[in-house]
């Protein structure tokens, strides 16, 4: 099979390939009928390139879901999209439908005597892992070696760039892995607000991975192993970009906000970790706490990373532990006025 064959780096946010997330099930039937689930919740801020994809070309998504299902034999592919993709749903609907009435899909789907049926379930707003893209037929027709020649070994392929904040044209675009992010940003997105100069942080990889100050982005490049390397994360190449007039502390604290809220509340180090994140940064970001709960903090980070059952606590931890790491003396610089404030304060 090609695309086992190629063995592709899923769009996910551990760098899956796609042979591990589905064409590589059992090969003998045990006579239990078998479904696809696709996941187009896409609740991860900064992330939308699923939305692009249900937007303008939902029959990709449908033909992606048809050829999967054929290399792991379900009789039935269920998609769970965001419910508040108005827009995307009706869209994705018509396209279902179209694709039914020209036997694309339900019984003897495309003439082949296979029967393959595609459900749509409309989720509640609750952040969920991401899942592939619709690759899958182009990757088919034009061949591996073909989709292997973009970017570099370990990290070949094209991939859905969502890039948002404070550029001049934010945009969802496809391009190779591997390109410099300078050059993403520049010959797609018409570059920073107020040039390269007032950058002063970028989230490469969704609102879960750390964020980087300027000097690395300087020539880094957009795959997993580069990003790896600066101690961050590809993620779901949702590229969240931060000018000057960014106040990081803030912008943090509203991401610790977003996962205390999302958290399901099963795992204790989730549900009790992620509120004490936001309670700490609410504080850290007016300087209302001791220099030494920055280590406390980053402890807690530690405490919550990789002890629960899904990867939200990670999620949660990483922003924090990347704001630690490269803009700590942003935070003590608060803190220590804040002191300062109070003593003036006490001594009029």
């Amino acid at each position: 099979m090609k695309l086992r064959s190629l063995a592709y780096v899923d769009e996910v946010v551990l760098g899956f390939h796609l042979v591990s997330n589905g064409v590589s099930l059992p090969k003998v039937s045990d006579g239990r009928p078998s479904y696809l689930v696709v996941n187009a919740d896409e609740s991860e801020p900064g992330t939308c390139k699923d939305r692009e994809i249900m937007r303008h070309d939902p029959h990709k998504l449908l033909e992606g879901c048809l050829i999967a299902g054929v290399g792991m034999r379900a009789s039935a592919a269920y998609i769970y999209i965001r419910g508040e993709y108005v827009n995307e749903c009706l869209n994705l609907e018509k396209a279902r439908k179209e694709a039914y009435e020209a036997g694309l899909l339900g019984k003897n789907a495309c003439g082949s005597g296979y029967d393959f049926d595609v459900h749509i379930h409309y989720g509640a707003g609750l952040s969920c892992l991401p899942s592939g893209p619709a690759l899958s037929p182009t990757i088919l027709r034009r061949g591996p070696k073909w989709f292997a020649s973009f970017g570099r070994k370990n990290n070949s392929g094209t991939k859905l760039y969502c890039v948002s904040g404070h550029v001049n044209k934010p945009c969802t675009v496809e391009e190779e892995m591997s390109m410099p992010l300078k050059e993403l940003i520049e010959r797609h997105c018409g570059g920073v607000r107020g040039g390269w100069d007032n950058l002063l942080a970028i989230i490469p990889g969704g609102s879960s991975v750390l964020l980087l100050p300027k000097h690395i982005y300087d020539d880094v490049l957009m795959d997993y192993d580069a990003l790896k390397a600066v101690q961050s994360g590809l993620g779901t190449a949702a590229v969240i970009v931060m000018d000057k007039s960014t106040d990081v502390v803030d912008a943090i604290a509203r991401l610790s906000y977003f996962y205390k809220h999302e958290s399901c509340g099963q795992c204790t180090p989730c549900r009790e970790g992620t509120g004490w994140l936001w309670m700490i940064m609410e504080r850290l970001k007016v300087g209302n706490a001791k220099l030494e709960e920055i280590d406390m903090l980053q402890e807690v980070t530690k405490q919550i990373e990789g002890h629960t059952i899904c990867e939200l606590d990670d999620a949660a931890a990483w922003p924090v532990q990347g704001l630690i790491r490269h803009f700590r003396p942003e935070l003590e610089r608060r803190i220590k006025e804040c002191a300062e404030r109070e003593l003036l304060e006490a001594a009029a």
